[in-house]
Parts: C-alpha cells; sequence; structure tokens
C-alpha cells in the first residue's frame, strides 16, 4: 500500500462527486493504490464511553460501528474493482482514512469554515434527485450500509474535509526552481565506476545514457526539489552546475550518474509534478497534525 495519498473513501468518491455543488473530487481514485498515513500511534486505553469507539481523534469519536461499515464499504469497492487486500491493511487503510478526514474535518472548522445542517439537507436533496427520487436514495443508503445519522454526520466531515484538502493544496505554488536532468543508471557498482571512468576519459554522457536506456536516453525530465523520492539524487542535480555530472551515486533502486542539461529559476511545474507535489504536501499536512494532535487508538 502506497503511504502518499489519502484515500478519501467511497463517500467522498461518490457523493462529493454528485451533491457537493462545485467540490472536485481527490484526484487519486484508486483506493488500493492511494497514500494512507500510516498508523503508528501507540494504543491506548479506550476512554470510557457508552458508544464502543475505534479512535478519539482530539476529542472527536471514530465508532466503532462507523468503522466496520466503512471497512464493509471499502472491502466491497475492491471486490467490484477484482483487487484484493488483506484484512489487516483494508482495516489500516480504512482507519488511517478516518483519522485523516477527521483532522482535515477540525482543521476546516479552525480555518473558520463549517457545514450546517441546512446545507447538508441542500446536498442530501440534490442527490436524491441525481438518484432518482426519496426512495432511491434510501436504498442507496441501505446498500451501502448507511443509517440516515450516520450518512449525515459522515457527509458533513467529508465536505469539510474536501474544503481543507481543497485549502492546502491549492497553497502549493505553480512555479519553482527546476532542473532538467539525464542520467545514466545501473544496478551494480563496478559497471556504474566503469562507466564514470569512461567519462573522465572523455566519452559524451549522452551516448552513453542512451547506451543504457534507448528509450528515454535517461531524460528525468524537469523537477523542482522536494519532487524526487531519492534525495541524494535530487540534492546532487540541484548542487551541479549546467553541463556537469555527477560521481556515482548510489540509492535504492541502483547506482547513478546524472548530468544537469539546463536550469531555470521559476518554471511552471508540469500537472504530474505539480499533482504530485499537492499530495506530498496533503500527506505532510495530515502527518504534522496527527503528531500534534491526541489520537487514542482502541486495542
Amino acid at each position: 500500500m502506497s503511504t502518499i495519498k489519502l484515500l478519501f473513501s467511497l463517500l467522498v468518491l461518490v457523493l462529493l462527486a454528485a451533491c457537493a455543488g462545485g467540490t472536485q473530487p481527490p484526484t487519486s481514485p484508486d483506493p488500493v493504490t492511494s497514500p494512507t498515513v500510516a498508523m503508528t500511534d501507540t494504543p491506548s486505553a479506550p476512554t470510557a464511553t457508552s458508544v464502543p469507539m475505534a479512535a478519539l481523534v482530539n476529542g472527536d469519536g471514530i465508532t466503532m460501528d462507523e468503522f466496520n461499515a466503512e471497512l464493509d464499504r471499502y472491502e466491497s469497492a475492491m471486490t467490484s474493482l477484482n483487487k484484493t487486500v488483506a484484512e489487516k491493511d483494508a482495516a489500516v487503510a480504512v482507519l488511517d482514512d478516518l483519522i485523516a478526514q477527521t483532522l482535515l474535518a477540525q482543521g476546516a472548522r479552525q480555518a473558520g469554515f463549517s457545514v450546517d445542517a441546512a446545507a447538508i439537507q441542500t446536498r442530501i436533496d440534490k442527490l436524491a434527485g441525481e438518484l432518482g427520487g426519496a426512495e432511491q436514495l434510501s436504498a442507496w443508503l441501505q446498500a451501502h450500509s448507511y443509517s440516515d445519522e450516520s450518512f449525515r454526520a459522515a457527509l458533513k466531515r467529508a465536505v469539510e474535509a474536501a474544503w481543507m484538502r481543497d485549502k492546502i493544496i491549492s497553497a502549493v505554488p505553480n512555479t519553482a526552481a527546476q532542473v532538467h536532468v539525464r542520467q545514466i543508471l545501473l544496478y551494480n557498482q563496478e559497471a556504474a565506476d566503469n562507466y564514470l571512468v569512461q567519462l573522465k576519459e572523455g566519452a559524451d554522457f549522452d551516448e552513453l545514457a542512451s547506451q543504457v536506456d534507448p528509450v528515454t536516453r535517461g531524460d528525468l525530465g524537469w523537477f523542482p526539489q522536494g519532487y524526487l523520492l531519492e534525495p541524494t539524487v535530487e540534492e546532487a542535480a540541484f548542487a551541479l552546475q549546467v553541463g556537469q555530472n555527477s560521481e556515482v551515486i548510489a540509492s535504492s533502486v541502483g547506482f547513478h550518474i546524472i548530468k544537469v542539461i539546463e536550469t531555470q529559476p521559476d518554471r511552471l511545474l508540469s500537472p504530474d509534478v505539480l499533482l504530485s507535489m499537492q499530495n506530498r504536501a496533503l500527506s505532510d499536512w495530515v502527518t504534522n497534525q496527527r503528531q500534534q494532535g491526541k489520537i487514542v487508538l482502541a486495542p
């Protein structure tokens, strides 16, 4: 399971697309490949309450009934996609998502945004109209294990969370200082050292890169700081001058020799890079809130 994006659950994927009044759904529609924030909080004894809780998030409860219903919806969605997720992984993903949504909804309210009962009713009426009427909506709720109360609560949290999500990602600038890099990527140290010797003896970098990867010719494209998953490669890229190549850089995927082709101090981010930076900003925000907040998980 990826740990970079948020699931945002079946509720958000369906409801925000149908009745959020212009709010866009998350940009990562596949729950299996979506990053969740890893559940690393130390389990604590549940707070005494008449309603069994799966978690308390800064005092806001996620009930066991809500968690189990969401888990059923998640597993049903995976089945419909012909994807299999281990029961433990599914439980972690669902609880992570519920906690993340709760933190985002709390952040929205702290920022001055909230959804009142009238606004929720308007969204429900719109959804009912799109489904064909009140009876069809009731059947939809029953099919997805929602009571009227749990549906309203989940919709309120989802809308508030989506507002906060949009606030976070909209703050990511669409331009940044960037470098255009080409690499020679080998999978053992000896081969990489051999290529470095050839470069030092005057071999053409681009020709060697094309030999190693005839399809892309080693072109990594343009990227800003904070984009690459391999920080040592990125650090080297931003330390080099145009036309310079690096020494051999070891990473988790192999051994790199990189060359900076060109740089720009304020270049427009490509859509893929912008999306990645937005996802990272969102994930970092949730991670930070989890670390600062008080989250109590049921044992």
